[in-house]
């Protein structure tokens, strides 16, 4: 009769080991880092599935990023349509811009930033001659726009979507461009 509160223990200690296990070997939460207050610091909400492209984007993209407070796309973000994507971002898409990717890949792709006014932009490289002929705001021209710096376009620039009336990716040797149309620029409301 003195042994029961022991059988009860063991029971009872028992069944926690089981239920960690399961709970362990299903669930996809790890205990062990929500518990850890290193793990907290290091992990911020932003950072959590990112797949990371800084690696790999030049040093004027990252500014233009960090300028306008983008984040990247998210692994679960990935395939999001354009207009159910959160402002704030950026990712990948080819013309037309229907869906978001969170790396450019090998397909024929521009970096897309979609600000936190909920406005999406071409983000490439142009010549100077294009990037000037985009600021004297004429009507009826072409952009040739390059996912890459390089000789024939060395100036980053970042134009509106809804500026462009068509968007064709053409192959250049063993790379390709974009050649962005634009009718006519809106005037800015005062």
């Amino acid at each position: 009769m003195k042994r029961w509160p022991l059988y009860l223990i063991i029971v009872l200690l028992g069944l926690v080991i089981l239920d960690y296990l399961v709970v362990r070997l299903i669930s996809p939460i790890n205990f062990a880092d929500i518990w850890s207050r290193d793990n907290q610091t290091k992990n911020t909400l932003s950072d959590v599935r990112k797949i990371p492209d800084v690696e790999t984007a030049t040093k004027d993209v990252v500014a233009l990023r960090r300028e306008h407070q983008l984040r990247a796309l998210t692994e679960l973000e990935d395939g999001i349509k354009i207009q159910d994507a959160p402002n704030g971002v950026y990712g990948f898409s080819i013309c037309g811009v229907e869906l978001l990717s969170t790396k450019r890949g090998n397909t024929f792709s521009l970096e897309i930033h979609k600000h936190h006014d909920g406005i999406v932009y071409y983000v490439g490289y142009a010549s100077d001659e294009d990037v000037e002929k985009y600021l004297a705001r004429p009507k009826n021209f072409h952009i040739l726009t390059f996912p890459h710096s390089g000789e024939k376009a060395s100036s980053l620039f970042e134009i509106p979507v809804d500026f462009v009336s068509k968007c064709d990716v053409r192959t250049l040797g063993d790379s390709y461009l974009f050649d962005l149309f634009v009718t006519s620029i809106p005037e800015l409301q005062s």
